[in-house]
């Protein structure tokens, strides 16, 4: 007969102790900042002032790209509407991060940022790739997903190169 095996006895190592401040250690994290340099944002001029302007409603997405721009101390600002994008434009983003995958109407927002002067990365997957195709050429840079996320800091600090 098979009986559930006691993980508390026997050759199991025991819980390391609680803190002084009451709280349990947490095992599988460790302290970013003591672990890592702070990232830091380029001298002024480098790119201008202007946020970066994201044109995204994944959630995820969204939540990764507010916490990298915290952590690189580089304002972004979000848009989900044509309106909000031009009204955004009006205040020169340093460059447009567009979700390509999104379904939005990507003729008049490209459109925007090209009378606006302002340089569009736009992001796609490589199951959409052919479909997003139309738009491509009317981006400064596109990347899949997976290159955005790897690449996300150096992109809000540096900018989208030419």
């Amino acid at each position: 007969m098979n009986r559930p095996t006691d993980l508390t006895s026997g050759g199991a190592p025991p819980l390391p102790p609680t803190p002084p401040t009451g709280h349990p250690r947490r095992l599988f994290t460790r302290p970013v900042a003591a672990a890592e340099p702070p990232l830091e944002r380029p001298g002024a001029g480098a790119l201008g002032d202007g946020p970066v302007l994201a044109v995204v409603s994944d959630l995820f997405f969204v939540s990764r790209i507010r916490e990298t721009g915290r952590l690189t101390g580089v304002a972004v600002e979000f848009a989900r509407t044509p309106a909000e994008v031009e009204a955004a434009l009006d205040r020169r983003p340093r460059f447009v991060l567009v979700d390509l995958t999104a379904g939005y109407d990507y003729d008049r927002l490209l459109l925007a940022a090209e009378g606006a002067r302002v340089p569009v990365l736009g992001f796609t997957t490589h199951a959409l790739a052919r479909q997003t195709q139309p738009w491509h050429a009317r981006c400064r840079r596109v990347v899949t997903k997976e290159t955005l996320t790897q690449e996300l800091p150096a992109l809000l600090r540096e900018g989208i190169g030419s």
